[in-house]
């Protein structure tokens, strides 16, 4: 086989795609396409072992010829004899291929093959002298050509970044970040499940948006040609999901990708997948049961048991969860009495005090928030509902009849961070109007991270919203928590990055 002339200055890696690049080239002239549009596979590799584990023991096993397929992940030689690995989605299975069963100019070809090719070959199941499952060949393929090597499994895929951008390098050579997107997958099944079991109607809403209402995040902008029109990314399920509670649907949900023009950090990338739910006759103390009940029956379902590694801690998802409201656990855990500071400048001067970051621009929802979130969140390891809210934190929330100050609202907390959030909803359209209004004025004074008003919304309120409990549950947070990840970048496959250098 002739190869075609090296490029001066060329790396090792772009010499190994020239040798395979050839290899393919050396297919096509002998009349064989290396990248054949099908491939009549009979059995999975799991299948083969399936008819050897129920031939064994038997007096006359008889078994059929099989076709299997999957990537050469490992080849062994033996002068007249070779064994390849091929791995599919089921698992890896050995070929033995023999010059005297193939023919020599079949076996010859096998100078073609480099690792990471996918081949099928055909043959009956047998068992080595060793008892390894295997394939003895009689016809082999090669299907698909792979112009550039494997990852090296123990140096090339060092790179944190790098497992996370070219995730399909990750998948090919590590079994637990297969494994990981295994259990997510199962995680979210188990959540529809559960819900469809409970009654519930899986619905879609909007992804572009008018008005990007729903929680108090900083949005993606777009535009429509068409329309002429800017549009947003939504940040929330929220507010159409209640559209429907006004128009009948008395439980619905939807698990639906949220878009947030902010920051990346171990729990946070600006992409992510949210469970949002509503169901109308609730409150939010129906909602933390319905978390607790979906959370452990989630992890009993999908891990084999409600109890979890994460971390350095155990921790029991079984319901009861622990409840504590808002300014008990800032005054348990940071010494911290809210109503002590009553004024915004007053809690601001705390804050600094405290050595807390208080900006002189930071409205007081935000001092509050930044005071929770310091000071009591990161205590927060077991499974604990954290009650009733400042209103200034949630202007979607009801607020509570004998404490018009607070909503009733609260998060859940496991590990140190949160996982869900619901309120009894807001269903009161004057009140809800009012709280936007409010919203518009902290926008106007510079804070682009507040409740965009919706007109259309409100005027669905208007038309009567019955009482309902929502609940927001971040899916991938719930995945960290199953499959103890501490970073959300491990249960996204593709999380964002900023651009690469080389523009791959």
């Amino acid at each position: 086989m002739s190869e075609e002339p090296e490029r001066p200055g060329a790396t090792a890696g772009e010499r190994l795609r020239a040798r395979r690049v050839e290899r393919a080239e050396a297919l096509r002239r002998d009349g064989l396409d290396p990248y054949p549009a099908r491939v009549a596979r009979t059995h999975t590799t799991a299948a083969v072992r399936a008819l050897l584990e129920a031939a064994d023991g038997a007096t006359d096993p008889a078994l059929p010829s099989v076709t299997v397929a999957g990537r050469v992940t490992a080849r062994r030689g033996m002068g007249r004899a070779s064994f390849l690995d091929l791995r599919d989605g089921a698992g890896r299975l050995q070929a033995l291929l023999r010059r005297d069963a193939l023919g020599a100019e079949a076996y010859e070809r096998l100078q073609l093959l480099d690792l990471g090719d996918f081949a099928a070959v055909e043959g009956a199941p047998m068992r080595t002298r060793t008892g390894e499952p295997t394939v003895a060949a009689t016809a082999w393929r090669l299907i698909a050509k792979a112009l550039r090597p494997p990852p090296e499994k123990f140096h090339g895929l060092a790179d944190v970044e790098q497992r996370q951008r070219r995730r399909y390098l990750d998948l090919l050579a590590n079994e637990t970040t297969r494994e990981t997107f295994r259990a997510r997958s199962r995680i979210v099944a188990a959540v529809r499940h559960e819900l469809d079991a409970r009654g519930f109607l899986e619905v879609e809403t909007p992804v572009l948006q008018e008005e990007a209402g729903g929680a108090a995040a900083r949005p993606f902008r777009t535009h429509s040609r068409e329309l002429g029109e800017d549009r947003y990314l939504r940040v929330s399920l929220e507010l159409h999901l209640k559209r429907l509670l006004v128009g009948g649907f008395e439980r619905v949900y939807e698990v639906g990708r949220i878009f947030r023009n902010e920051g990346f950090s171990q729990r946070h990338n600006p992409e992510f997948t949210m469970l949002e739910l509503y169901q109308a006759y609730a409150d939010y103390g129906d909602m933390a049961a319905l978390v607790e009940e979906l959370v452990g029956g989630v992890a009993a379902e999908t891990a084999g048991s409600t109890s979890v590694r994460f971390g350095d801690h155990d921790i029991d998802l079984r319901p009861p969860w622990r409840r504590i409201t808002f300014h008990e656990a800032l005054r348990e855990y940071g010494d911290f009495d809210l109503d002590a500071f009553g004024d915004t400048e007053a809690l601001r001067a705390e804050l600094r005090r405290r050595g807390l970051d208080a900006p002189a621009a930071a409205s007081r929802a935000k001092l509050i928030d930044v005071a929770v979130s310091q000071l009591a969140e990161p205590h927060l390891i077991q499974p604990t509902f954290l009650l009733d809210y400042p209103v200034e934190l949630s202007p979607l929330a009801k607020r509570k009849a004998d404490a018009p100050g607070l909503v009733e609202r609260f998060e859940a907390f496991v590990g140190g961070f949160e996982i869900a959030n619901a309120y009894s909803e807001l269903n009161d359209p004057v009140d809800q109007r009012e709280r936007f209004e409010a919203q518009r004025a902290l926008r106007a004074a510079g804070d682009e991270e507040v409740e965009l008003a919706d007109e259309d919304f409100l005027l669905a309120l208007e038309h009567g919203m019955p009482p309902a409990g929502g609940l927001g549950l971040g899916i991938d947070r719930l995945v960290m928590l199953l499959t103890g990840q501490t970073s959300i970048r491990e249960v996204i496959l593709f999380p964002q990055h900023r651009r690469a250098r080389d523009g791959r």
